[in-house]
């Protein structure tokens, strides 16, 4: 059984635990490295996007991962590909604010799961509506979820961590205090307030979008909903973040 385990490189110890989790299924451990055109609608962030191909060879090694794959775009692309349709899902959030994005992300999906043929593959919750939306995708390929890894402090592990000021690191900070503090409330209603009012305190965090959705189709989350989730994104310093966390449900 061979296990994939897509990245865009810039290993952190978020990807290490997406490795470890897959060398617990199996011992043929694919770890992809390819930063992905077609997920990034600013051509600025795609070439500020953090490159470096030795470093993540020896963390994904140490891991776990028993072979480094860096495919080149003609083997993921050839002429005439056709971009896939990430569905109305896509559109929400993260695809209302970046459009085309999660088409990017199905489409390199489906093409490293054609060409690797993996059995199982390992993402991260961090990206939730990616992962919702990658565990839509008509494939035989068998999806396992890994939690949030979070610094002591709680910040998300992100590759577009190390464009942050330590400044610019202490701002990202109110966006897991919200999320905790959400995750007190008695209510939805409430949890949003918290949410909305946290992130206020931080007027260097220019916020995107913050609210309570169920998790199973991303509509607007109530009393009556089962699993709930908060998910958050903006910028600090120009670096778009996001992150989310479940809430409990009653």
């Amino acid at each position: 059984m061979t296990v994939l385990v897509p990245t865009m490189g810039a290993l952190h110890k978020g990807h290490q635990a997406l490795i470890k989790r897959a060398r617990t299924l199996d011992k043929d451990v694919i770890v992809s490295i390819f930063v992905n055109p077609l997920q990034f609608e600013n051509k600025d962030d795609l070439e500020k996007y953090p490159r470096i191909p030795q470093r993540d060879i020896e963390i994904a090694t140490i891991a776990g991962a028993n072979e480094v794959w860096f495919p080149e775009y003609e083997d993921l692309y050839p002429e005439g590909f056709q971009t896939l349709s990430a569905g109305a899902l896509g559109n929400k959030f993260e695809g209302a604010s970046r459009p085309g994005h999660f088409d990017g992300v199905v489409t390199v999906v489906d093409r490293l799961f054609a060409i690797a043929k993996p059995d199982k593959a390992v993402f991260g919750e961090k990206d939730f509506q990616q992962l919702t939306i990658i565990k839509a995708m008509k494939s035989k390929v068998e999806i396992v979820a890994v939690p949030t890894v979070r610094e002591f402090d709680g910040l998300a592990l992100s590759s577009r961590n190390v464009r942050l000021s330590e400044a610019g690191r202490v701002t990202a900070l109110v966006i897991h205090r919200a999320l905790a503090a959400a995750k007190l409330a008695p209510t939805v209603e409430i949890a949003q307030e918290v949410l909305n009012s946290t992130l206020a305190t931080e007027p260097g965090f220019d916020k995107d979008y913050a609210t309570i959705i169920d998790e199973k189709d991303f509509s607007p989350a109530d009393e009556g909903t089962e699993n709930r989730r908060a998910i958050i994104a903006g910028w600090v310093e120009g670096v778009r973040l996001l992150d989310n966390m479940p809430m409990v449900g009653r």
